[in-house]
């Protein structure tokens, strides 16, 4: 204890002297646990306090420094976003990075707040944790509507800006107050009007209507259970409400002892809330009639059960589940001596206390429980399938109806198969549960609209007791979207050397002009792996696979674009926009490079097909080339007369393929295409074979010639020519003998020398 005095003396020492001491002003505690990092926490109550081990050492009161400027330093809401706490004081958003203990003002917020709110973390198990979303909201909390100015920050706090809520202008003037917004699968605004809560939701499909209306008395909170699967808790001083499926049906929490119910609601119990607790499946409240209640939340109508009487409570009480089944009520208390304080921890040992028959809690019928998926992450997709598998094994002597739940069955659809599958070793029945998981768009259950959140999946009983049984919930994560394992590949058969563009045939950039110099291109084989090897007079498109990891899964045929990376351009399409069957103007490379500023970012994003019935683009140029490879065209490329080797982006564009942006870079290797002729093999025929005739006429015809007086004279005449031509031949022969075999008109002269004739 020495110790910790010491540590806190210092601590008081160290920081600076000019702070100003945070306070929450509430009857009532709050205590918000970091989602994914356990140890982490804010403590508000008459003093705030802010811990990164659990309360484990001694802790001086929350400051903000003065040069913040806030004014009134009261605290009305914090969230945690990663490494960041957002704090609302004196409604202004501040943010405290912990790790590096700092503060800053949020930057953006132009009018007052109250509250900042945002997603939670997507699981917090034992052994999983998605990292907290950077999505945060501010507001102010029971402004008109036609009045409130919301504002989000996709940087978890930095930086905020106006947040336009889809279909916010239809219940303008309708509906009254902002009381929270959060964001689950998508964002929902709580609304209040004439005593009546209610919720508001800002994606399809329901933001095509509000929530079930629910009797609203009292300025609630809400708490979401960690794990994002859609429970809501919503309470204040008189009342206790919970949902399972983010508010879409609001009901009372209701008053049991063991399966009698006593009370329909909190406020007919004439309970009041002190401070209340949740985790994945448990809920216990502490009440300011020194009680605490305990709860299960399953999918039966939520009810708490009441513990016999303790004297726990205190006006500085908190609740918070150390590990399921394990309560701890923390209270802080001055040290005497040092402006520290100490947290007192009373631990309450939830199992042990079922045991009490007097309770009347019901055994619980499940004896084991186990979902593979538990603790772990699953994508879907689109037009992919998840098969999920638990099994189960119930008391002896009881039976169990397992029952499957999404927490957004809009977007995410399953079947369930719920069978025997043998015996354990003292003969109980063992059972499974295989559980098959689609988007509801594939199923055809729903309209054709698509998106891109993640979901949770968990699997429940409906008869197991609703409060001896501690953990009976097995959940996952399911992320509807890209699944990063995805990849296309263009299959090759054999490697070449380089080649070299000549500059009547690529364009840098890559619009169809002629360079002024060639190209030379090296070939990475390392990067492009072999090429594909195609014959230049064929029309051909690629064979493009789908695979995950390892795995082949098949060919696409989506509809995907090419473009040779080089610029190159002596190939072309064999279809024409009409020839295509295109209702409107077709995109084309040209101008999604004038629209992206660049090349390759042509992607199912941008893509709008020609044949979309809304594309109201006109067909202006019929005639033009249809550069989309796939889907329901046979479209094709056609090569120019050049051998040589093209390297091609490829990306799927079709936008109901996959949530992933599916592209690579492969090569083809063209050839077949011999040197051009100048002249034509027709023409080349008709002279050889005119050649070989006149040949045979003239083999025919010279004898006859001979034969006649003017044959006769022209022998006489060749014979008398050749017989000069010898002659002259002779003579000289016999002059270059005498004269040795200098040139004629030089010889040496007998002095050595040489003189000339």
């Amino acid at each position: 204890m020495l110790i910790l005095m010491l540590v806190a003396a210092v601590t008081m020492w160290l920081r600076p002297l000019v702070t100003d001491r945070l306070y929450f002003r509430s009857t009532t505690t709050r205590l918000i646990k970091h989602p994914c990092k356990k140890n982490i926490a804010l403590y508000l109550g008459k003093q705030v306090f802010f811990t990164t081990d659990n309360f484990e050492t001694s802790l001086l009161p929350f400051t903000i420094p003065t040069s913040m400027q806030v004014g009134v330093p009261e605290v009305t809401s914090a969230h945690f976003a990663g490494s960041l706490l957002l704090l609302v004081v004196n409604h202004k958003v501040y943010t405290y990075d912990y790790e590096s203990n700092s503060w800053n003002l949020s930057l953006g917020i132009k009018h007052p707040v109250t509250h900042v709110s945002g997603d939670n973390c997507c699981y917090t198990g034992s052994l999983f944790c998605v990292d907290v979303s950077n999505l945060v909201f501010a507001y102010f909390r029971g402004d008109q509507i036609s009045q409130t100015y919301i504002y989000y920050s996709n940087t978890g706090g930095f930086s905020f800006w106006n947040y336009h809520y889809d279909g916010q202008a239809e219940i303008v003037g309708s509906l009254g107050g902002i009381f929270h917004l959060f964001s689950l699968s998508q964002v929902g605004m709580l609304v209040v009007d004439q005593g009546k809560g209610m919720f508001k939701y800002s994606d399809h499909p329901l933001n095509r209507s509000l929530g079930l209306s629910f009797d609203y008395n009292g300025t609630l909170d809400i708490v979401i259970a960690p794990g994002q699967k859609g429970i809501l808790l919503l309470w204040f001083e008189k009342s206790l409400l919970f949902s399972h499926n983010a508010g879409q049906l609001v009901d009372t929490v209701r008053v049991k002892k063991g399966d009698q119910t006593l009370f329909t609601s909190i406020f007919e119990a004439q309970i009041t809330i002190h401070n209340i607790a949740v985790n994945e499946n448990e809920l216990a409240v502490i009440t300011q009639e020194d009680n605490l209640y305990y709860g299960n939340l399953g999918i039966v109508p939520s009810s708490i059960i009441k513990f016999a009487d303790q004297h726990i409570w205190s006006e500085e009480a908190a609740l918070v589940f150390r590990s399921s089944g394990i309560l701890e009520i923390l209270t802080p208390l001055r040290d005497a001596a040092f402006a520290a304080f100490d947290f007192q921890k009373c631990l309450v040992n939830i199992q042990a206390i079922l045991m009490d028959p007097e309770l009347h809690v019901g055994r619980c019928n499940i004896e084991f429980l186990k979902g593979e998926f538990t603790y772990r992450m699953y994508t879907i997709d689109m037009h992919s399938q998840l098969e999920l598998t638990a099994l189960l094994i119930p008391q002896p002597g009881t039976s169990l109806i397992p029952l499957v739940m999404v927490s957004n069955p809009h977007s995410l659809g399953f079947q369930a198969t719920f069978y025997e599958s043998g015996y354990t070793s003292d003969g109980n029945t063992k059972y499974k549960l295989d559980i098959y998981l689609k988007q509801q768009q594939h199923w055809g259950r729903t309209d054709f609209n698509f998106t891109s959140r993640i979901h949770c999946v968990w699997v429940t009983l409906t008869d197991l007791g609703p409060h001896f049984c501690l953990s009976p919930l097995q959940s996952t994560l399911i992320s509807v979207g890209c699944d990063l394992d995805k990849k296309i590949w263009v299959p090759c058969l054999m490697a070449v050397i380089p080649a070299l563009w000549e500059a009547e045939f690529y364009d840098p950039g890559f619009q169809g002009q002629k360079s002024s110099q060639d190209l030379r291109v090296f070939y990475s084989y390392q990067q492009l792996g072999c090429p594909l090897l195609v014959y230049y007079d064929t029309p051909w498109k690629p064979v493009v696979e789908l695979w995950r990891k390892d795995r082949f899964q098949e060919v696409v045929d989506a509809e995907y674009v090419l473009l040779e990376v080089n610029g190159q351009f002596s190939y072309s399409y064999s279809l024409t926009a009409k020839s295509a069957m295109c209702t409107s103007q077709p995109q084309n490379w040209t101008t999604m490079i004038k629209e992206t500023g660049g090349p390759f970012f042509w992607n199912r994003e941008n893509y709008v097909s020609c044949h979309d019935p809304n594309n109201d683009a006109p067909l202006r140029w019929p005639d033009v080339q249809y550069q989309i490879l796939g889907g329901r065209t046979a479209n094709q490329i056609i090569f120019s007369h050049n051998n040589g080797f093209y390297v091609f982006y490829i990306s799927i564009v079709d936008p109901y393929y996959s949530y992933c942006q599916l592209e690579t870079v492969f090569s083809i290797y063209v050839y077949g295409a011999f040197p051009v002729q100048l002249v034509s093999a027709g023409v080349v025929m008709v002279l050889l074979i005119s050649s070989i005739l006149g040949s045979v006429w003239l083999a025919y015809m010279i004898p006859r010639l001979l034969r006649t007086a003017r044959g006769r004279r022209m022998k006489r005449f060749v014979a008398q020519l050749y017989g000069r031509c010898k002659a002259v031949c002779q003579f000289r022969a016999s002059a270059t003998a005498r004269t040795g075999t200098e040139p004629l008109g030089r010889h040496r002269s007998s002095y050595g020398g040489r003189s000339d004739h």
